[in-house]
């Protein structure tokens, strides 16, 4: 779990960083979108750790809110458009039926788990079916 919780917080802490210097309107939108989901993780991940108190409805709001980027996740990719910034890998758009899967993916277990987790315990087990679900695009479409 600390693996999962470790990556959307790097990822966080880099995304205003990496948005500097982007020209393509298409790249932005998508780092945009990526960088909310990298915020809601980073949320849960902090109630995950015990740095903030366990907020059932700011978890269930976060969960909601993973489940409704990931489901813009394909048409934002719908351009072919790269940036020298971007750490998308051109191989989405030869294997755009496979990404477009994974995004739907992490959209229906994050969906899935909202108003599931009622304590603090539950948390581990949500954030490595979340952690899974990024790892899983990130390893085959993102630039490492």
């Amino acid at each position: 779990m600390k693996k999962y919780i470790a990556i959307a917080l790097i990822a966080a802490g880099t995304a205003a960083f990496a948005h500097s210097g982007v020209k393509d309107p298409d790249v932005m939108n998508r780092m945009m979108g990526m960088s909310e989901l990298a915020k809601q993780m980073k949320a849960i991940g902090s109630m995950a750790k015990g740095q903030t108190t366990f907020d059932p409805e700011a978890l269930n709001a976060a969960l909601g809110k993973i489940s409704e980027e990931a489901g813009y996740i394909p048409s934002l990719f719908e351009n072919k458009a790269l940036d020298p910034k971007s750490e998308a890998l051109p191989v989405i758009w030869d294997n755009f039926d496979t990404f477009t899967a994974r995004a739907t993916d992490l959209e229906e277990i994050s969906g899935g788990l909202v108003g599931t987790i009622q304590t603090s315990t539950d948390l581990g087990p949500a954030m490595q079916q979340i952690g899974k679900a990024c790892s899983a695009c990130h390893a085959d479409f993102r630039a490492k």
